[in-house]
């Protein structure tokens, strides 16, 4: 498919009454499609996707057509966003430790490159701390420095080892042995049900 027919059929998949905090809608975005403004119509339909839950196959197409378009944060967003469904996500409020006190002295890649180790409260089977990875997203920022704060998503690498995560827990990042940050669990959502392939 093209562009145009990928973008039609991302649409199809969102609710009709869908609408993002901003009043977009779908008929938002067909205005868009009709005047064929791509690349708006993507970015709306990628905002009306984060307010609203919406299968893979919508994240999958929106993929496909950013790849198209060589719009190359959109189609790291729309594969994020896929590895969310997949594995489940979890938000949080993460505060890096400041550079003096901590090994990292360089700000952390925003759009999901790092994967540090979690503990999450897992136990190894000697009763010793367990460490769980999970990738990163920092939300609405380019980067992280050290000692600063932002909303993150952590897509679980393992996510059977995340299930006993709970909103408001307190977890530790550590990229070695060291603590590199700490974070309060904001919100919790598990992967959705592998649909069986016909």
């Amino acid at each position: 498919m093209d562009v145009p027919e990928l973008l039609e059929a991302a649409s199809l998949l969102v609710p009709e009454a869908a609408a993002t905090e901003n009043d977009i809608t779908l008929s938002d975005v067909w205005d868009y499609l009709v005047h064929e403004e791509w690349e708006v119509a993507l970015g709306l339909l990628e905002e009306l996707g984060d307010g609203h839950p919406l299968p893979l196959r919508f994240w999958e197409t929106l993929a496909e057509a950013a790849e198209q378009m060589h719009l190359e944060r959109s189609t790291v967003w729309c594969h994020w966003r896929c590895s969310e469904i997949r594995n489940g996500v979890i938000r949080a409020d993460l505060t890096l430790l400041p550079a003096a006190s901590a090994r990292r002295q360089t700000p952390i890649s925003g759009p999901g490159v790092l994967r540090p180790m979690w503990d999450i409260g897992n136990r190894s089977p000697s009763g010793a701390q367990a460490v769980n990875i999970a990738r990163l997203w920092v939300e609405n920022a380019p980067t992280l420095e050290p000692g600063g704060r932002a909303a993150v998503r952590l897509v679980p690498l393992v996510p059977s080892q995340w299930q006993h995560v709970q909103v408001g827990q307190q977890i530790t990042m550590h990229e070695d042995s060291t603590v590199a940050g700490a974070a309060t669990v904001l919100e919790v959502h598990a992967p959705e049900p592998a649909i069986p392939s016909s």
